[in-house]
């Protein structure tokens, strides 16, 4: 039987700091270098949009997470490779020519990534108490937009301060290898769904993620994953649309970097914290209303520049709230058992809503404006918010569906 021991949810966050960093070093100062080196944004954002690859497909490869090595070892794995993908993006010159050596770089370092994901979310499932997987969830995505900040502005600014590109890659790659030590301050959980057969393990890891999904609780975090509900799709656009607020050039990259980061990580830290202490599908759907709400005042709010500071940095916090919302749903809904495996699955399907809604929010901004877009994303989120309560009213309890709980291999 597995036994619980006491570990303080901020270690998530130094641990998935790596995570956060790979996307921000490489969406912002490398974007910066070669943007200031001439190359068009068509190409820039064909790199970025290539290294989101593997985190659509890492469910894919998530049960080798879950059937061989321990979490710690895929940890180090990960943050090493990851660390030396940070590293070579300083290295090969960030221009025209570079840009298919860093497109492959970026591709295999993100893959890299995803591995450090599955092992703290792993490490999470296993070590986390039901009454505190809000916390987890919320020290957990804290880490993800803090990294993201941290690999963006810090990494930029280094880039723009030092000689050489590969000084401001080595200090953020290094500063990544450095997470590695909070491995020390956490156990190894002792799992039973591995096999001495690689096939049987597979199997078993299979059997766990069907008993999950058929029970009241991983359906209703399944739909819950393809409803455009706390997307925070509009944060996207902030810098697109930030001319409708007369906002300057400083201004947008002060909120919508470092700053945009750091009041959602709070508002990750905060949200995970009233999971614990509410009916996490209670909280979900009001932080869901929230962010619709916020939406509908920046809409209807005057064109000037401290608006823009005020409402963009509030969308943040709401984000945070939804983002942490999520994952204490998702993490009570999954258990343990193939941890990896399940998670990575739900996080994978909840990208797709997010995908959908930047779009329609940018069609929506070039029929009818920035107040259109803005509308449009709180009302679609009202409608899937009103299908979300009605699921919820139909799949009623677990014994009118018929369905059963998910067998825990603890």
């Amino acid at each position: 039987m597995f036994v619980h021991r006491s570990v303080h949810p901020f270690i998530y966050l130094i641990l998935i700091l790596p995570f956060g960093v790979m996307g921000g070093y490489l969406s912002v100062a490398v974007a910066w270098q070669l943007r200031a080196a001439g190359v068009p944004v068509a190409e820039v954002a064909a790199l970025i949009a290539l290294s989101y690859i593997p985190h659509m497909w890492k469910f894919v490869w998530a049960p080798i997470a879950d059937t061989t090595l321990s979490r710690k070892a895929w940890y180090v794995i990960g943050c090493v490779l990851s660390a030396l993908g940070i590293f070579a993006f300083g290295v090969y010159p960030a221009t025209s020519s570079g840009i298919g050596v860093l497109s492959v770089v970026a591709l295999i370092a993100n893959f890299a990534a995803t591995f450090v994901g599955m092992s703290v979310e792993s490490l999470m499932a296993y070590q986390t108490p039901d009454a505190e997987k809000g916390r987890a969830g919320g020290w957990f995505q804290a880490g993800n937009f803090g990294g993201h900040g941290i690999g963006g502005g810090l990494g930029l600014w280094l880039a723009q301060t030092l000689n050489e590109n590969w000084m401001s890659s080595a200090i953020i790659g290094g500063a990544c290898l450095l997470c590695c030590l909070a491995l020390l301050f956490i156990a190894e959980p002792v799992v039973t769904h591995r096999s001495t057969s690689i096939l049987r393990s597979l199997k078993d890891v299979g059997l766990d993620v069907w008993q999950t999904a058929r029970a009241r609780m991983g359906a209703i975090a399944l739909f819950l994953c393809f409803m455009p509900i706390g997307s925070g799709a509009a944060s996207g656009l902030w810098s697109s649309v930030s001319a409708d607020w007369h906002a300057s050039a400083n201004t947008v990259a002060l909120v919508t970097g470092v700053l945009n980061g750091l009041v959602a990580a709070a508002g990750c830290v905060v949200g995970g914290w009233v999971c614990d202490r509410l009916d996490r599908t209670t909280v979900y759907v009001m932080y869901g209303v929230l962010q619709g709400l916020c939406a509908v005042l920046m809409a209807v709010s005057s064109r000037t520049e401290s608006m823009y500071v005020v409402f963009t940095l509030l969308y943040a916090y709401i984000t945070g709230l939804t983002y942490a919302g999520f994952s204490a749903f998702v993490l009570e809904a999954m258990g343990r058992g193939a941890a990896a495996t399940k998670y990575n699955l739900f996080a994978s399907l909840s990208n797709m809503p997010i995908a959908a809604m930047t779009a329609i929010n940018g069609w929506a901004y070039g029929v009818w404006g920035a107040s259109g877009m803005l509308f449009t994303e709180a009302s679609v989120a009202l409608a899937g918010l009103l299908v979300f309560l009605v699921v919820i009213r139909v799949f009623g309890n677990e014994r009118q569906t018929g369905l059963s709980a998910p067998a825990r291999m603890d």
